[in-house]
């Protein structure tokens, strides 16, 4: 969870438009991002994609920028 949240508070915007375009449903509202609040966030986008945490904690850290 250390690299998800580094990773998190460096690369926010670009983060932010992977999330969008691997899950067009997630709005504006569901990806703001709080220091301190990962497992609420990842939980937001796990609840409205259905997806796993893993696979979502997967995806952001395989992410390259």
């Amino acid at each position: 969870m250390e690299v998800l949240k580094d990773k998190l508070k460096g690369n926010w915007d670009q983060i932010k438009g992977s999330l969008k375009q691997k899950w067009a449903e997630l709005t504006d509202d569901e990806l703001l991002y709080e220091e301190g609040k990962e497992d609420e966030f990842i939980g937001k986008i796990q609840q409205k994609t259905g997806e796993t945490k893993e696979a979502i904690n997967n995806f952001i850290e395989k992410l390259e920028f």
